[in-house]
């Protein structure tokens, strides 16, 4: 392999799929550097890590809860296809977990990207330092009123080591990167931060994830296991989408942040911890404890600081700065020219109404950059559907469904000057929907 190659280790606690692995990690133009299980030595440089263990799932579960990461993102390669396995490597920092031979193209495409990015960290090395530069606070970028009172705020409750925090918005506005710099500027920034999103985690398995599980607690826990809160013990925990918590865990939750004392499910011992929590949420959480869904006590409980982020539609020229940042990071991510943003894409950055809001911004950009000829922004490549206006215009028709709906929401909106539970009564829909539809969750 060239010397100049970019390195993945690989962490052999197994030797299944390894020849795979070696041939996967030799098309993608990628060092594979192997170490072995006993070797206990901090992880060197790398671009990613691999950890085997086909047929030693269990090991490879303890090798990541142990793990010095630093920074590097890491895989666990497999042989069960068994989603609890994902979610607990997931949990101990992991990126994915693989299950060969069924996940073997999914890996392929990962190594491959890995490869792509390893490429184009080195040929852009002085870009590549000033990402890592931008840190917690740093690295939300805008300078709109709006937002820089939120931040403002947030750096006011960071340095305040206890506090709970609730941070509101719509998808896709940062609300998990404002939680990462409220840590990292926090006295518990050399501890660990840990997040868990509520919502991707099915209910049977939520109060495992949070809380850990003694050995035998249920079919399937072959030993025992600290949750979340333990992980994050120093630290802070962050429940992205608490609003979806499930009804009957809700008191536990509610009773674990009172006492800072948790019990293992299927253990009889009280473990103490010290966490900061910091929950987020796009659900409006007072209307949820209106409808029963969400339980006021825990609402309170979490509610100490609300934040809210601003969406992009309110944010003056913050997209236009947002875009230009994609544009440098995914062209050297992608190897293709950085181009200028030109009269007629800047117009269109400011008009669009962004559901998706930051989310939308960046699947935009990336999707010009890769359609459009090199070196150019085209704006027709920037939306897979013509964008919708935020009001003052006819409903698209003939149009598919699900975009005269959203037209219809928006238009609505505009006419009651953006009051999204006065819009949703005139349109005769409950506001969760109207805000599903608004995040582009058309069933």
């Amino acid at each position: 392999m060239a010397g100049g190659a970019s390195s993945v280790i690989v962490v052999k606690l197994s030797e299944s799929f390894l020849d795979s692995v070696r041939t996967l990690l030799g098309d993608a133009g990628l060092e594979g550097r192997e170490r072995r299980s006993a070797d206990d030595s901090p992880l060197q440089p790398g671009v990613a890590c691999l950890v085997m263990a086909g047929g030693a799932e269990p090991d490879g579960l303890d090798w990541l809860e142990g793990a010095k990461f630093d920074g590097i993102p890491t895989y666990l390669i497999g042989a069960a296809a068994d989603h609890r396995l994902a979610v607990g490597a997931i949990a101990r920092g992991a990126r994915d977990y693989f299950a060969l031979p069924s996940d073997l193209d999914l890996l392929r495409r990962t190594v491959e990207r890995i490869g792509r990015e390893g490429r184009a960290s080195v040929s852009v090395e002085g870009f590549a330092a000033a990402e890592r530069s931008a840190v917690g606070f740093d690295a939300i970028i805008g300078r709109s009123p709006v937002l820089t009172t939120s931040l403002a705020n947030a750096r006011r409750v960071a340095a305040i080591k206890d506090v709970t925090v609730l941070i509101g918005g719509e998808t896709g506005t940062g609300k998990e990167l404002l939680a990462k710099a409220i840590h990292l500027h926090s006295p518990r920034a050399k501890a660990p931060f840990v997040e868990i999103n509520c919502a991707a985690i099915p209910a049977n398995l939520l109060e495992s994830e949070l809380f850990g599980h003694e050995r035998g607690a249920f079919t399937g826990a072959i030993a025992a296991k600290p949750g979340l809160f333990e992980a994050a013990d120093g630290g802070t925990l962050f429940l992205d989408e608490v609003g979806h918590l499930p009804l009957d865990l809700q008191p536990k939750l509610l009773r674990a942040l009172e006492s800072r004392e948790l019990r293992r499910v299927g253990g009889q011992t009280i473990k103490r911890f010290d966490v900061r929590v910091i929950a987020a949420t796009h659900v409006d959480l007072a209307q949820a404890v209106a409808g029963g869904t969400f339980r006021e006590d825990l609402y309170y409980r979490l509610n100490v600081v609300q934040l809210v982020l601003p969406p992009l539609r309110e944010r003056g020229d913050d997209v236009v700065e947002l875009a230009e940042a994609f544009l440098a990071r995914l062209a050297a991510q992608h190897e293709l020219p950085n181009p200028p943003i030109g009269v007629d894409v800047r117009s269109a950055l400011r008009s669009h109404s962004w559901p998706g809001n930051i989310r939308e911004l960046k699947n935009a950009i990336e999707r010009a950059l890769v359609l459009s000829p090199p070196g150019t922004l085209a704006l027709d490549a920037m939306w897979t559907t013509p964008p919708i206006r935020d009001g003052g215009g006819p409903i698209p028709f003939p149009a598919p469904l699900t975009t005269i709906i959203r037209a219809a929401v928006l238009e609505t909106l505009a006419r009651v000057d953006g009051n999204k539970s006065e819009a949703a009564r005139r349109l005769g829909i409950s506001r969760p929907r109207l805000q599903r539809i608004l995040d582009g969750e058309i069933e």
